[in-house]
């Protein structure tokens, strides 16, 4: 393998070898190197064993990715991986197994938990993508607003919907080239994460004969997945808000050792078997898996009531596909037809995508899979033994194309057809107006877009403010202020 790397004035690594395997390795490396303790936190997860160095807090998580066979659709999933992109993942392995006791040595959370750094197997970086998104969807609302349902009524389940004055949520926009001063398009992506020690992103450049690359890798997977400018093109994504996970309400018995569960035809077997979580400074806990028809159980059980006993059925489960094919093509985009293409196989998440290119092409698209199946199953948990809630093939992703302006931030937009709840609009409409402002937009300037802090969503509560009078000179001053 030859491989070279520096660092620029910001530590951000740019490594370019012989060849796209060979690069794979050295991605590989470097995240080991500088991520080693994420990585190998996030890898335990995934395979349902953090708590044997985090300790009893960590078995709650543990119980759901096992329940849930997080590991077990990995493995699935990267048997199905064409020829090529196994070898690709693979490499990227090898240079993280390489990597991760030198990356150990200098990450202090291995000694301070005793965690000594594991082998990456060639399913694990698929297992780590699994972890991270298996909440990402809406599975978790509607788990919430069954209990919401049960405990105060169906009538205040709306009271929790998130299309109302938050402010949370990702932003992105694409000018085309009528808009800038240079005519060529711009395109800005505005990940709105959760603040991570490290962060969820990690920024790098990935140079081969093949392909020259520069963005946001996630720590653990090879290739750059979100937002990648690649030359003559580039993209950005933001989280669709699509709904492609479900919740089903499971009845089942146990005959001896054998559970059972009852659906549209009947009782039928169910898979079962027991796993042990090792817990340091506490005894280990086995946990009982059960996958019925519709998916693996990841709330209550057999001797639990309906009500509470849930499988999760969701699409790389269903499928065994992940679209890991998609990140090597990525890398080799030259156009925006050729995102596009590779976009079509992508699963999971589901993300808006913004992509534009020097020749003037431009792409404003949904990519992943997200199945048609009743609305009730939008909403809630539904009854696994009734067939009408049973999914009914998949959703055509929708696309729309570009005049000179395309924004992103959660809200319904392009994809309102596939989503049951969705940011509000205020973020993409301040954005539309400030980007309304000018017609000749330059990269340096799109910063005043990124550090805007107008804040629709204040506006109810600014308003109640308005009236009150005997406030301290303080107070009455910031009140004018907002």
């Amino acid at each position: 393998m030859n491989a070279r790397r520096y660092r620029d004035g910001y530590g951000v690594p740019h490594l370019r070898a012989d060849d796209h395997p060979s690069l794979a390795y050295a991605q590989g490396r470097v995240t080991a190197l500088d991520r080693a303790w994420q990585i190998e936190v996030e890898r335990h997860r995934s395979q349902g064993t953090s708590a044997s160095f985090l300790g009893t807090e960590a078995v709650a998580w543990d119980s759901f990715a096992r329940r849930a066979r997080l590991a077990d659709t990995a493995r699935r999933c990267h048997a199905a991986l064409d020829p090529g992109t196994a070898e690709w993942v693979g490499r990227y392995v090898d240079g993280v197994n390489d990597g991760l006791s030198a990356g150990a040595a200098r990450a202090p959370e291995f000694a301070a938990t005793g965690l000594r750094p594991g082998r990456w197997q060639p399913w694990t970086p698929l297992a780590l993508w699994l972890g991270h998104h298996v909440l990402f969807a809406g599975f978790g609302t509607k788990l919430w607003r069954d209990h919401v349902a049960r405990r105060l009524g169906p009538q205040a389940a709306g009271l929790f919907a998130v299309d109302n004055q938050v402010t949370s949520g990702s932003n992105g926009w694409l000018l085309a080239a009528d808009r800038t001063a240079t005519g060529a398009a711009l395109i800005a992506g505005d990940p709105h994460r959760f603040i991570e020690a490290p962060g969820i992103y990690q920024q790098i450049r990935l140079a081969c004969p093949e392909y020259d690359v520069l963005g946001f890798a996630v720590p653990g997977i090879p290739g750059i997945p979100h937002f990648g400018h690649a030359g003559e093109v580039a993209w950005a994504i933001t989280n669709a808000m699509a709904d492609y996970q479900d919740g089903y309400a499971e009845r089942l018995r146990r005959r001896g050792d054998r559970v059972e569960a009852y659906g549209p035809q009947g009782w039928r077997p169910a898979h079962r078997h027991v796993e042990t979580i090792e817990v340091a400074g506490a005894a280990p806990i086995e946990v009982e898996v059960i996958e019925t028809e519709r998916g693996p159980l990841v709330s209550g059980g057999p001797d639990d009531d309906p009500a509470i006993t849930v499988s999760l059925r969701y699409p790389p489960r269903v499928l065994g596909e992940l679209g890991f094919g998609v990140l090597p093509a990525l890398l080799r985009a030259r156009t925006v037809d050729d995102v596009d293409a590779a976009l079509d196989d992508w699963v999971e998440p589901v993300n808006v995508v913004l992509a534009a290119d020097t020749a003037g092409g431009l792409l404003h698209r949904v990519a992943g899979r997200v199945p048609r199946r009743h609305p009730a199953n939008g909403l809630g948990v539904v009854p696994g033994w009734e067939a009408s809630h049973a999914w009914q093939g998949w959703h055509d992703m929708p696309s729309s194309p570009v005049g000179q302006v395309a924004v992103m931030a959660n809200e319904r937009g392009l994809a309102a057809g596939l989503g049951v709840e969705f940011a509000p609009p205020y973020r993409a409409d301040r954005i539309r107006h400030l980007l309304d402002t000018t017609d000749d937009w330059r990269a340096e300037q799109l910063a005043t877009v990124h550090t805007d802090t107008h804040l629709a969503a204040a506006g109810p509560l600014l308003d109640l403010l308005v009236p009150l009078d005997g406030l301290e000179p303080a107070a009455a001053e910031l009140r004018n202020v907002c």
